[in-house]
Protein backbone atom coordinates (compact mmCIF):
# COMPACT_ATOMS: atom_id res chain seq x y z
CA UNK A 1 0.00 0.00 0.00
CA UNK A 2 1.45 3.01 -1.38
CA UNK A 3 1.68 6.15 1.35
CA UNK A 4 1.94 9.83 0.00
CA UNK A 5 2.06 13.07 1.74
CA UNK A 6 -1.20 15.69 0.92
CA UNK A 7 1.04 17.89 -1.38
CA UNK A 8 2.13 15.10 -3.53
CA UNK A 9 -1.64 14.07 -3.89
CA UNK A 10 -2.99 17.51 -4.62
CA UNK A 11 0.03 17.79 -7.40
CA UNK A 12 -0.51 14.13 -8.95
CA UNK A 13 -4.12 13.25 -8.28
CA UNK A 14 -4.99 12.50 -11.35
CA UNK A 15 -2.16 10.03 -11.49
CA UNK A 16 -3.24 8.69 -7.93
CA UNK A 17 -7.01 8.32 -9.27
CA UNK A 18 -5.71 6.09 -12.11
CA UNK A 19 -4.04 3.39 -9.59
CA UNK A 20 -6.23 3.69 -7.34
CA UNK A 21 -8.75 2.85 -10.41
CA UNK A 22 -6.18 -0.15 -11.21
CA UNK A 23 -7.12 -1.56 -7.64
CA UNK A 24 -4.52 -0.03 -5.80
CA UNK A 25 -5.23 1.52 -2.37
CA UNK A 26 -3.40 4.88 -1.51
CA UNK A 27 -2.80 6.08 1.88
CA UNK A 28 -2.70 9.95 2.11
CA UNK A 29 -0.79 10.99 5.30
CA UNK A 30 -0.35 14.77 7.12
CA UNK A 31 3.03 15.44 8.64
CA UNK A 32 3.74 11.60 8.46
CA UNK A 33 -0.05 10.77 10.12
CA UNK A 34 -2.29 8.94 7.81
CA UNK A 35 -5.56 10.83 7.71
CA UNK A 36 -7.16 9.67 4.35
CA UNK A 37 -7.55 6.58 1.92
CA UNK A 38 -7.98 6.30 -1.75
CA UNK A 39 -9.33 3.01 -2.55
CA UNK A 40 -11.30 1.73 -5.85
CA UNK A 41 -14.77 1.97 -6.20
CA UNK A 42 -15.34 -1.74 -7.34
CA UNK A 43 -18.05 -2.58 -5.61
CA UNK A 44 -20.69 0.49 -6.62
CA UNK A 45 -24.41 -0.41 -5.47
CA UNK A 46 -26.37 -1.75 -8.70
CA UNK A 47 -29.94 -1.34 -9.38
CA UNK A 48 -32.82 -3.19 -7.65
CA UNK A 49 -33.98 -5.69 -9.53
CA UNK A 50 -37.64 -5.93 -9.20
CA UNK A 51 -39.68 -9.55 -9.41
CA UNK A 52 -36.66 -11.94 -8.48
CA UNK A 53 -38.82 -13.90 -6.47
CA UNK A 54 -41.42 -14.08 -9.16
CA UNK A 55 -42.68 -17.76 -9.32
CA UNK A 56 -40.66 -18.56 -6.66
CA UNK A 57 -43.02 -18.37 -3.88
CA UNK A 58 -46.25 -19.42 -2.63
CA UNK A 59 -48.98 -16.96 -1.23
CA UNK A 60 -51.83 -18.87 0.24
CA UNK A 61 -55.42 -17.38 -1.14
CA UNK A 62 -56.10 -16.95 2.89
CA UNK A 63 -53.14 -15.12 3.24
CA UNK A 64 -54.81 -11.38 4.58
CA UNK A 65 -58.13 -13.31 5.91
CA UNK A 66 -58.34 -12.39 9.99
CA UNK A 67 -56.72 -14.56 12.36
CA UNK A 68 -58.44 -17.40 14.13
CA UNK A 69 -60.02 -16.05 17.45
CA UNK A 70 -57.79 -17.90 19.53
CA UNK A 71 -54.49 -16.61 18.21
CA UNK A 72 -56.06 -13.10 18.14
CA UNK A 73 -57.23 -13.11 21.55
CA UNK A 74 -53.23 -13.99 22.40
CA UNK A 75 -51.90 -10.93 20.93
CA UNK A 76 -55.14 -8.54 22.46
CA UNK A 77 -54.29 -10.07 25.95
CA UNK A 78 -50.39 -10.47 25.92
CA UNK A 79 -48.73 -8.40 28.30
CA UNK A 80 -46.67 -5.79 26.33
CA UNK A 81 -43.32 -6.48 28.50
CA UNK A 82 -42.27 -10.20 30.18
CA UNK A 83 -42.96 -10.71 33.43
CA UNK A 84 -40.18 -10.76 35.90
CA UNK A 85 -41.08 -14.11 36.93
CA UNK A 86 -40.52 -15.27 33.07
CA UNK A 87 -36.93 -13.30 33.23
Amino acid sequence: MLTINIHEAKTHLSRFIEKAAAGEEIIIAKAGKPIAKLVPLHNLPSARSLGIFQGKLNVPEDFDAALPEKALLQFQNADIEPSSENR
